[in-house]
């Protein structure tokens, strides 16, 4: 009944319980919304009163503003304040990481501490800043000084900057792509895309790629690396994925949004005896937390929690009538919750003082009294427990293991132990073709297209050649759901990358956290080049990336800060340049001569994998490794011919 709609078998049971008491979501309003063909494209303006002007790109005449902007100017400003929107929503959440990360460091927060001290001399050692004779908190107090400066500072350069291959530095320095301050370049680029000011859509885009580095290099690697620090650097675990997770005898309290800070508190205080005490005073077993979109990938990499679901699994977790309270903060929250759990006894609980929702309840966060804030709503929870309505509750049964946690670090690891970490198993096999190539499929879930379908088609196809994919956000939590982040699921992958994870004991998949940590991959890809013998700089390597069911903008301000790192990166579902062949050419093909890196539309999944596979094997070609080179015995004679 629900196939066009989804793939995910829970998704589609709550879907037919909504459809019965008449509840609408997410997808019953994508099947009705028209979208405008104009602003799809790209090529609708509205940024001033004038307007808005909607340029159609047909007949002989090229159509134009009533200012004279034309369509690749136009298209070229929507895509840039695309990339600025996404990157102050990472960086915000990067500065409020810092802020508490000082808090934290000055003892005036309980409940948070400095968990990783060795990446907190790495990343002060980045920063140059000296640590010997020092204690943890003194350095962190200085680490955590220097990256909220970065946020405000207005001449020159981002300290994780210097963390990229040196030819990419010099490339940025070269084309004035080097992020000055997180804020600086998010103004200046609202700035240029007002009306009569930059009206060259390359000045545009390049203003457009130094700040969305500020983002990739900038905010979000600022909160990834500070979040280990204070909450602790994801190792591997197993948990449990999709809305089977729910349980009927338990109080389930259901965490949404982005930012741990709150999370992190939930999970600690929800284990105290007096919490469990009060529960099984009014009825229930137990007090369950599982998760939605990127806290929970938060929360399950460094704590085991399971996820609910993804994205476009919100409403529909509210469906289940098991869930006492959903907890939210910022960031692909929907409005419409309040509507969906006004049919059951959920409590839809906002605690961001940056976003409310008309008719939720508020209980603002305060990073100085998280554990009291977090008590407060866990007792909402257990006491709302009572008030369930029996006859609506239905669990679906569908849950699945996963496993998680795969950091950079991890991932050294893995590949060389303790005391030889290193990625040069990773690169002898992408040399000798076990492993073709890399690729991070990461992003949204969209309803204009089957929900979860595209991701999973993707990634099957992608490890099935010999491509190891790495991901986050929600497109993780797709693929967990198809039982694709498990060992097991090397039955799925090509011979090469079989013998891989067997070997390593390791997933054809590897779930990296959430979307903010698509700096991890940054950092990952900048590790290869190091290493040595994959060339000299990111655009070198046989990687791609993908977000197949993107919809976020901040999703747009990621693949523009991966082609500006030089890598190529594909997108699904619908792309907003295509009503300007002028700005498609300069995504598509000029920016190959300027930063290596590069973009492509394409919504079929099976396409994707083509693209990304050609051009996995074209770097292969460019590095002399195309094919793989035949195993040899070696005789006696030959070995003393080796020299050493």
């Amino acid at each position: 009944m629900n196939e066009e709609l989804t793939v995910c078998p829970a998704t589609s049971k709550m879907l037919s319980k909504a459809q019965e008491e008449g509840i609408s979501t997410a997808f019953d309003r994508a099947k009705a919304m028209k979208p405008c063909p104009f602003g799809s494209a790209g090529s609708c303006c509205k940024n001033c009163a004038m307007g808005p002007c909607r340029i159609s790109t047909k007949g002989e005449q090229e159509g134009k503003g009533i200012c004279g902007a034309t369509v690749e100017t136009i298209a070229a400003r929507n895509f840039a304040r695309m990339i600025a929107a996404g990157t102050a929503a990472h960086s915000d959440h990067g500065r409020d990481v810092s802020a508490t990360f000082i808090a934290a460091a000055n003892g005036e927060v309980p409940g948070y501490q400095i968990k990783d001290e060795e990446k907190l001399q790495e990343v002060a050692r980045i920063y140059g800043l000296e640590t010997k004779g020092k204690s943890k908190e003194i350095i962190a107090q200085e680490v955590g000084k220097k990256a909220l400066s970065e946020f405000g500072q207005q001449e020159g350069e981002l300290g994780f900057i210097k963390r990229a291959p040196e030819k990419r530095q010099k490339l940025w320095h070269e084309h004035g792509l080097v992020p000055r301050g997180i804020d600086r370049e998010v103004v200046e680029l609202m700035h240029r895309t007002t009306i009569g000011v930059d009206q060259d859509q390359k000045d545009i885009l390049m203003a457009g790629s130094r700040t969305a580095l500020a983002d990739g290099w900038g905010g979000s690697m600022i909160a990834t690396e500070l979040q280990d620090i204070m909450f602790g650097t994801p190792i591997p675990l197993r948990s449990k994925v999709n809305l089977g997770v729910l349980k009927e005898d338990q109080v389930n309290i259901i965490v949404h949004g982005h930012e741990p800070l709150l999370s992190e508190m939930i999970v600690a205080v929800a284990q105290n005896q007096e919490m469990l005490d009060y529960a099984k005073q009014k009825g229930a077993e137990g007090i369950n937390i599982a998760g939605i979109c990127c806290t929970a990938n938060e929360i399950l990499m460094r704590h085991g929690i399971p996820i609910a679901g993804n994205f476009l699994q919100q409403e529909l977790a509210i469906v289940t009538g098991a869930v006492e309270a959903m907890v939210v903060d910022v960031q692909c929250v929907m409005q419409s919750l309040v509507s969906v759990a006004a049919c059951y006894h959920t409590k839809i609980i906002t605690t961001s003082k940056k976003a409310r929702i008309p008719g939720a309840t508020h209980l603002e966060f305060s990073e100085h009294d998280p554990i009291n804030t977090a008590s407060k709503i866990i007792k909402e929870a257990i006491e709302n427990y009572p008030n369930r309505m029996k006859t609506k509750i239905n669990i679906p049964d569908e849950e699945l293991d996963l496993v998680a946690g795969f950091s950079h670090e991890t991932i050294n690891y893995m590949l060389g132990g303790s005391f030889r970490k290193s990625y040069r198993p990773l690169n002898d096999a992408i040399i000798d073709g076990r492993i073709r190539g890399v690729v991070g499929v990461v992003g949204c879930n969209n309803p204009k297209v089957t929900h979860d379908q595209v991701h999973t088609t993707l990634v099957k196809e992608l490890i099935a050649n010999d491509v190891l994919v790495v991901q986050t956000g929600c497109a993780a939590i797709a693929c967990a759901k198809a039982g694709l982040l498990v060992p097991e699921a090397k039955d799925l992958a090509g011979p090469g990358l079989r013998e891989i994870c067997e070997t390593v004991g390791i997933p054809p998949v590897l779930h990296c956290g959430s979307c903010v940590d698509n700096s991890r991959l940054l950092i990952a890809v900048t590790e290869m080049v190091k290493e040595g013998g994959l060339g000299n700089d990111i655009s070198d390597l046989p990687v791609a990336g993908c977000a197949p069911e993107w919809m976020s903008e901040k999703a747009i301000a990621i693949g523009q800060y991966f082609v500006a790192s030089g890598a190529f990166v594909v997108f699904g579902v619908t792309f907003p340049v295509t009503g300007s062949e002028k700005l498609s050419h300069l995504l598509y093909e000029e920016f190959k001569e300027i930063t290596g890196g590069s973009w492509a539309f394409e919504p079929d999944p099976i396409k994707q994998a083509e693209l990304i596979i050609k051009h996995i094997d074209h770097k292969r070609e460019l590095l002399g490794i195309k094919t793989r080179p035949p195993r040899v015995l070696y005789d006696m004679a030959m070995r003393r011919e080796l020299k050493f």
